[in-house]
């Protein structure tokens, strides 16, 4: 320890000297005046650097204060330039009306035998007349059963397609009461008609089993039926036509003189209608009334104008022949009135476009209004049908008491036919005391197939029809299996009825991209990509198609694919085969979504079917902030984004990488009041003339679409 002390002090040699109090002082005093100094440069520069920012700051302001007084200065020009452009949404109801009434024609002269199920006389003459027609098989059933389903999807495509401010109250109770009807009426033809086979059961029955199978398969229906004939206690599975669609019956149905029929209607006539909308025929009936005031109005002033003025010309024809006078002033009296006429005309036609004009705008903010609360509170198991969707039709299951059987006599067969007609079986009975076993009447297993033409994206629940709260729940069933590679479903069912398959209404929403890109002349594609498909619909003129769909990056093949049809029965072909992209009023309860104004929504929506001939927009990140759009034209490839707020449109700043969201707006751009004259600042005049040419029957009907799937507000 010492040797190495004195190494150490022996190295470090003589002692520091120290520093004196002067000296310390000194170099304090250094050290303030250099602080000093930093903190005098840092002030000036931040006061440069803030004369400098608040001096850009009220440039900017100042840039900003002259963009708005501009577009302020030139917005009414622009509203009444986009007003003309919207004159097409009129224009297109007006050829739809006269569409409807064109079609009312052609099937009046067409004279086919079938009848026009919106006149009550015909519909009512084919029903009596049919009611009175005795002893139809089933086969004759099924091919009656086309035109009836054609009456009745008419029917509801009236009430679909006719705008609510042109259906009246008495006209909606006719055609609903027409399709209760005929609904009703044709399902009791099937149980005629069932009764009568199984009269016959014993003529019928297979040589091997002893009983009667008999399997009816067409487009609309597929008709399963088995009677019990034998009452061999052994055999309790019943499989038809070889395949694995049946039941497993419990022992006390196997020994018992009953028939299972099992009748697939791949239409559903059980969930009950949806109620046709009042408040926007309300508003209409009080427009109208307004309407029909300023036209007598108008009408008023033109008869007193022209009173007046032949009262001039009497005055001031004093001086010239009297019977050249009178030929003069009728010749001119007649020219004049004529003129006066048809400048009444002129105004009366533009008063009623005016008219259709606030019902048609009306009619598309009736789309994306969204419900403000439930429609009631459901009870326990029973379905929310705004919340699920029925998919695949309706299987009928039915334990039927086996009716007495035809028996040959003297070359002639005699059958009992019972007053009550086809019965059904009760099971499990009202009355068990005399069954001994407490598991005598266990739940009857069912195997069923879903419909091809349905897509399923996860194993469907099934429901069974509550015929006393007209409702679906799905109590009373249990062990639900689903086996998607053969697409049938087996569940246990305590008591037979009506059931169905359903499915979450908002399994595909919210979207995760759209897209709306122009095509052909007049023709548009919108592309719509869910967490579980890809939808592609191509829009042409007042027609949309089912371009393609992916599922899980695979093309799956449609039935829909290739077919034209009018939007509203495109979306209701898509809903009934499971691919339902359009949120109804009620959708927001259920799903999260980025909510909007809704009138901001329906202009940008108008906006959009404008200009998408000729120009792409889609999905934007930035969505979740703001309401804007990403806008593409055709001649470049980079994408730029637009903020719309309703009544100002701009380019931003930012593009769809950055890190946060501005609304700065872009270099040497400016304020716009319409998204029509944003886009016309950059675009060429080529596209800008095909957008002005558009047919307004493809805006109408793009338009129509946006708002149906509302693709702002569900991505």
């Amino acid at each position: 320890m010492l040797s190495l002390f004195f190494a150490t002090t022996n190295k470090s040699g003589k002692k520091k000297r120290k520093i004196t109090k002067a000296e310390r002082l000194k170099q304090l005093q250094e050290e303030e005046e250099r602080r000093q100094k930093e903190e005098e440069e840092a002030r000036v520069k931040y006061e440069k650097e803030e004369m400098e920012r608040l001096e850009i700051q009220r440039i900017e302001k100042e840039k900003w204060h002259q963009l708005e007084a501009k577009d302020l200065e030139r917005r009414h020009e622009e509203l009444e330039e986009l007003c003309l452009l919207e004159g097409c949404f009129p224009e297109a109801e007006k050829l739809k009306r006269d569409t409807r009434l064109l079609s009312q024609w052609k099937h009046y002269i067409q004279c086919d035998g079938s009848p026009d199920p919106s006149i009550s006389p015909e519909i009512n003459t084919f029903i009596s007349l049919w009611k009175e027609e005795t002893n139809e098989t089933l086969e004759e059933v099924i091919a009656k059963s086309k035109l009836v389903l054609k009456l009745i999807d008419k029917l509801k495509l009236i009430l679909l397609e006719t705008p609510p401010y042109d259906l009246e109250d008495k006209n909606i109770k006719q055609y609903q009461g027409s399709i209760l009807e005929l609904q009703e009426l044709l399902h009791l033809k099937f149980n005629i008609a069932t009764e009568i086979l199984l009269r016959q059961a014993s003529t019928l029955a297979d040589l091997d089993s002893g009983n009667m199978e008999k399997v009816i398969q067409d487009e609309n229906v597929t008709l399963y039926v088995w009677a019990n004939l034998k009452k061999n206690p052994r055999y309790k599975s019943v499989r038809f036509s070889e395949t694995q669609i049946g039941f497993e019956i419990p022992r006390i149905l196997a020994t018992s003189d009953i028939a299972l029929r099992l009748l697939h209607t791949h239409y559903d006539h059980v969930t009950p209608l949806r109620p046709v909308p009042t408040s926007l025929r309300e508003y209409t009936a009080t427009v109208n009334h307004l309407v029909k005031d300023e036209v007598k109005y108008e009408e008023t002033a033109v008869d007193k104008e022209l009173q007046e003025e032949g009262k001039q010309q009497e005055n001031e024809s004093n001086s010239v022949d009297e019977e050249q006078t009178k030929f003069e002033e009728q010749s001119g009296s007649e020219v004049q009135r004529s003129f006066v006429q048809e400048e009444s005309e002129a105004t009366k036609c533009e008063v009623e476009m005016k008219l259709l004009s606030e019902t048609v705008l009306s009619a598309q903010f009736l789309l994306i209004k969204n419900a403000n609360e439930k429609p009631y509170i459901f009870e326990d198991n029973e379905v929310d049908l705004c919340q699920f969707t029925t998919l695949g039709g309706v299987y009928h299951l039915d334990i039927l008491e086996l009716p007495p059987q035809c028996k040959p006599m003297k070359g002639w067969m005699i059958v009992e036919i019972l007053k009550e007609g086809l019965q059904k079986y009760i099971y499990p009975p009202e009355t068990t005391e005399d069954v001994e076993t407490e598991n005598a009447f266990p739940p009857i297993e069912v195997t069923l197939e879903v419909q091809e033409n349905v897509i399923l994206f996860e194993d469907p629940m099934v429901a069974r029809w509550d015929a006393e709260g007209k409702h679906w729940q799905t109590d009373g069933i249990s062990n639900v299996s689903y086996k998607p590679e053969d697409r049938l479903v087996t569940f246990s069912l305590e008591t037979f009825g009506p059931v169905t398959l359903i499915q979450d209404a908002h399994i595909n929403m919210p979207f995760q991209s759209w897209e709306l890109t122009p095509l052909d002349v007049d023709q548009v594609l919108l592309t719509v990509t869910t967490v579980f498909t890809t939808i592609q619909i191509q829009i042409k003129e007042n027609l949309c198609l089912l371009a393609s769909i992916t599922l899980s990056n695979k093309k799956h093949f449609s039935i829909l694919e290739g077919k034209w049809m009018t939007p509203i029965s495109f979306i209701c072909a898509l809903k009934e085969a499971g691919l339902n992209i359009f949120p109804s009023e009620h959708s927001h309860f259920y799903v999260v979504i980025n909510y909007k104004d809704p009138l901001i929504e329906m202009k940008a929506y108008r906006q959009l079917a404008l200009l998408s001939s000729a120009f792409a927009f889609g999905w934007s990140k930035w969505n979740i902030l703001k309401e804007h759009l990403s806008e593409k034209p055709i001649q470049k490839p980079n994408w730029t984004l637009l903020m719309f707020s309703g009544d100002r449109a701009q380019r931003l700043k930012i593009n769809e990488n950055s890190e946060t969201f501005s609304e700065a707006l872009k270099e040497e751009t400016e304020f716009h009041s319409t998204l029509y004259h944003m886009v016309k600042d950059f675009a060429s005049q080529k596209a800008m003339e095909k957008v002005r040419s558009s047919s307004c029957q493809l805006i109408d009907s793009v338009c129509y679409m946006l708002l149906s799937t509302r693709v702002l507000s569900y991505s």
